[in-house]
Protein backbone atom coordinates (compact mmCIF):
# COMPACT_ATOMS: atom_id res chain seq x y z
CA UNK A 1 0.00 0.00 0.00
CA UNK A 2 2.97 2.28 0.52
CA UNK A 3 6.68 2.30 -0.20
CA UNK A 4 7.28 1.89 3.53
CA UNK A 5 6.29 -1.77 3.49
CA UNK A 6 3.04 -3.49 4.41
CA UNK A 7 0.55 -1.72 6.64
CA UNK A 8 0.49 -2.84 10.28
CA UNK A 9 -3.25 -3.53 9.92
CA UNK A 10 -2.64 -5.89 6.99
CA UNK A 11 0.18 -7.63 8.89
CA UNK A 12 -2.16 -8.18 11.85
CA UNK A 13 -4.97 -9.52 9.64
CA UNK A 14 -2.68 -11.98 7.84
CA UNK A 15 -1.29 -13.18 11.17
CA UNK A 16 -4.77 -13.65 12.64
CA UNK A 17 -6.01 -15.54 9.60
CA UNK A 18 -3.03 -17.85 9.99
CA UNK A 19 -3.76 -18.41 13.69
CA UNK A 20 -7.35 -19.32 12.85
CA UNK A 21 -6.47 -21.53 9.90
CA UNK A 22 -8.76 -19.34 7.80
CA UNK A 23 -8.46 -17.96 4.28
CA UNK A 24 -9.73 -14.71 2.77
CA UNK A 25 -10.99 -13.53 -0.59
CA UNK A 26 -11.44 -9.89 -1.62
CA UNK A 27 -14.27 -8.52 -3.76
CA UNK A 28 -13.41 -4.99 -4.77
CA UNK A 29 -15.11 -2.26 -6.70
CA UNK A 30 -13.91 1.26 -5.92
CA UNK A 31 -10.62 0.01 -4.41
CA UNK A 32 -9.73 -1.75 -7.66
CA UNK A 33 -7.41 -4.36 -6.13
CA UNK A 34 -5.79 -2.13 -3.50
CA UNK A 35 -7.22 -4.19 -0.63
CA UNK A 36 -5.95 -7.51 -1.94
CA UNK A 37 -2.68 -5.76 -2.75
CA UNK A 38 -2.38 -4.53 0.85
CA UNK A 39 -2.83 -8.07 2.13
CA UNK A 40 -0.41 -9.62 -0.36
CA UNK A 41 2.24 -7.02 0.53
CA UNK A 42 2.66 -9.05 3.74
CA UNK A 43 5.26 -11.82 3.69
CA UNK A 44 3.54 -15.19 4.04
CA UNK A 45 0.19 -13.93 2.76
CA UNK A 46 0.04 -16.76 0.23
CA UNK A 47 -0.90 -19.11 3.08
CA UNK A 48 -4.12 -17.22 3.81
CA UNK A 49 -5.06 -15.03 0.82
CA UNK A 50 -6.93 -17.10 -1.77
CA UNK A 51 -7.38 -14.28 -4.27
CA UNK A 52 -9.71 -11.56 -5.32
CA UNK A 53 -12.20 -10.28 -7.85
CA UNK A 54 -12.10 -6.69 -9.07
CA UNK A 55 -15.70 -6.15 -10.14
CA UNK A 56 -15.37 -2.51 -11.06
CA UNK A 57 -18.21 -2.83 -13.56
CA UNK A 58 -21.71 -3.31 -12.19
CA UNK A 59 -22.52 -6.20 -14.55
CA UNK A 60 -19.53 -8.17 -13.21
CA UNK A 61 -20.92 -7.92 -9.71
CA UNK A 62 -23.88 -9.92 -10.98
CA UNK A 63 -22.23 -12.29 -13.47
CA UNK A 64 -19.11 -13.17 -11.48
CA UNK A 65 -19.99 -12.56 -7.82
CA UNK A 66 -23.68 -13.45 -8.02
CA UNK A 67 -25.06 -10.15 -6.73
CA UNK A 68 -28.81 -10.01 -7.33
CA UNK A 69 -29.56 -8.23 -10.61
CA UNK A 70 -32.82 -6.82 -9.29
CA UNK A 71 -31.02 -5.30 -6.33
CA UNK A 72 -28.44 -3.71 -8.61
CA UNK A 73 -31.18 -2.35 -10.90
CA UNK A 74 -33.23 -0.96 -8.03
CA UNK A 75 -30.55 0.29 -5.61
CA UNK A 76 -27.43 0.60 -7.74
CA UNK A 77 -23.99 -0.80 -6.96
CA UNK A 78 -23.34 1.39 -3.92
CA UNK A 79 -25.49 -0.27 -1.27
CA UNK A 80 -25.03 -2.24 1.94
CA UNK A 81 -26.69 -5.41 0.62
CA UNK A 82 -24.58 -5.26 -2.55
CA UNK A 83 -21.45 -5.22 -0.40
CA UNK A 84 -22.67 -8.22 1.59
CA UNK A 85 -23.54 -10.18 -1.55
CA UNK A 86 -20.12 -9.36 -3.01
CA UNK A 87 -18.43 -10.70 0.14
CA UNK A 88 -20.52 -13.88 0.02
CA UNK A 89 -19.84 -14.28 -3.68
CA UNK A 90 -16.07 -13.99 -3.43
CA UNK A 91 -16.02 -16.81 -0.86
CA UNK A 92 -17.72 -19.01 -3.45
CA UNK A 93 -15.55 -17.86 -6.37
CA UNK A 94 -12.13 -18.19 -4.72
CA UNK A 95 -12.98 -20.86 -2.16
CA UNK A 96 -12.21 -18.82 0.95
CA UNK A 97 -13.69 -19.10 4.43
CA UNK A 98 -13.84 -15.30 4.82
CA UNK A 99 -14.92 -12.68 2.29
CA UNK A 100 -14.35 -8.93 2.39
CA UNK A 101 -15.88 -6.47 -0.06
CA UNK A 102 -15.72 -2.78 -0.93
CA UNK A 103 -18.12 -0.74 -3.02
CA UNK A 104 -18.55 3.00 -3.16
CA UNK A 105 -18.03 6.29 -4.95
CA UNK A 106 -14.48 7.62 -5.22
CA UNK A 107 -15.51 10.54 -7.41
CA UNK A 108 -15.27 12.94 -9.01
CA UNK A 109 -19.08 12.70 -9.47
CA UNK A 110 -21.88 10.91 -7.65
CA UNK A 111 -23.09 7.47 -8.74
CA UNK A 112 -26.55 5.94 -8.52
CA UNK A 113 -27.65 8.88 -6.37
CA UNK A 114 -24.86 8.26 -3.85
CA UNK A 115 -22.49 11.10 -2.97
CA UNK A 116 -18.75 11.10 -3.51
CA UNK A 117 -17.12 9.42 -0.51
CA UNK A 118 -20.03 7.07 0.27
CA UNK A 119 -18.50 3.63 0.81
CA UNK A 120 -19.82 0.29 2.04
CA UNK A 121 -17.46 -2.33 3.43
CA UNK A 122 -18.65 -5.85 4.24
CA UNK A 123 -17.12 -8.94 5.82
CA UNK A 124 -18.68 -12.40 5.74
CA UNK A 125 -17.31 -15.25 7.84
CA UNK A 126 -19.74 -18.14 8.07
CA UNK A 127 -22.92 -16.89 9.74
CA UNK A 128 -21.24 -13.64 10.82
CA UNK A 129 -22.02 -10.84 8.38
CA UNK A 130 -21.05 -7.26 9.02
CA UNK A 131 -21.43 -4.20 6.83
CA UNK A 132 -20.56 -0.61 7.54
CA UNK A 133 -21.24 2.62 5.72
CA UNK A 134 -18.68 5.41 5.59
CA UNK A 135 -18.80 8.94 4.24
CA UNK A 136 -15.14 9.58 3.46
CA UNK A 137 -13.55 12.87 2.50
CA UNK A 138 -10.81 13.86 0.09
CA UNK A 139 -9.96 13.16 -3.52
CA UNK A 140 -10.20 9.84 -5.33
CA UNK A 141 -6.89 8.49 -4.03
CA UNK A 142 -7.64 9.49 -0.44
CA UNK A 143 -11.12 7.92 -0.53
CA UNK A 144 -9.80 4.67 -2.00
CA UNK A 145 -6.98 4.42 0.55
CA UNK A 146 -9.38 5.19 3.40
CA UNK A 147 -11.73 2.47 2.14
CA UNK A 148 -8.86 -0.04 2.30
CA UNK A 149 -8.06 1.03 5.87
CA UNK A 150 -11.72 0.66 6.90
CA UNK A 151 -11.98 -2.75 5.24
CA UNK A 152 -8.89 -3.98 7.09
CA UNK A 153 -10.30 -2.59 10.36
CA UNK A 154 -13.65 -4.35 9.90
CA UNK A 155 -11.93 -7.57 8.87
CA UNK A 156 -9.74 -7.38 11.97
CA UNK A 157 -12.76 -6.78 14.20
CA UNK A 158 -14.54 -9.85 12.82
CA UNK A 159 -11.44 -12.03 13.12
CA UNK A 160 -10.95 -10.98 16.74
CA UNK A 161 -14.47 -12.12 17.63
CA UNK A 162 -15.06 -15.25 19.70
CA UNK A 163 -13.27 -18.03 17.79
CA UNK A 164 -15.41 -21.01 16.89
CA UNK A 165 -13.67 -21.63 13.58
CA UNK A 166 -13.58 -25.19 12.31
CA UNK A 167 -10.07 -25.41 10.78
CA UNK A 168 -10.82 -28.73 9.10
CA UNK A 169 -13.55 -27.21 6.92
CA UNK A 170 -12.78 -27.19 3.21
CA UNK A 171 -12.15 -23.80 1.56
CA UNK A 172 -15.44 -22.05 0.95
CA UNK A 173 -17.36 -24.68 2.90
CA UNK A 174 -19.88 -23.64 5.50
CA UNK A 175 -18.47 -24.09 9.00
CA UNK A 176 -19.46 -26.97 11.22
CA UNK A 177 -21.34 -26.79 14.48
CA UNK A 178 -20.50 -23.86 16.71
CA UNK A 179 -18.76 -24.34 20.00
CA UNK A 180 -21.18 -24.68 22.90
CA UNK A 181 -22.47 -21.36 24.19
CA UNK A 182 -21.64 -19.33 21.08
CA UNK A 183 -23.81 -17.69 18.49
CA UNK A 184 -22.65 -19.99 15.72
CA UNK A 185 -20.81 -19.76 12.44
CA UNK A 186 -17.12 -19.23 11.86
CA UNK A 187 -17.05 -16.66 14.65
CA UNK A 188 -19.79 -16.04 17.17
CA UNK A 189 -21.77 -12.83 16.93
CA UNK A 190 -24.70 -11.17 15.30
CA UNK A 191 -24.90 -9.27 12.06
CA UNK A 192 -23.97 -5.61 12.31
CA UNK A 193 -26.00 -3.12 10.37
CA UNK A 194 -24.66 -0.04 8.63
CA UNK A 195 -23.70 2.98 10.65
Amino acid sequence: MSDGGPSPAAVAVVARLGELGATVGCAESLTGGLLCGALTDVAGASAVVRGGVVSYSTDLKESVLGVDGGLLAHEGAVHAEVALQMARGVCRVVGSSVGVATTGVAGPTEQDGQPVGRVFVAVVAGSVERVRRFDLEGGRAAIRQAAVREALALLSAVLEGPPVFAPDAAPGEAPGEAAEGTAGGLWGGASEETR
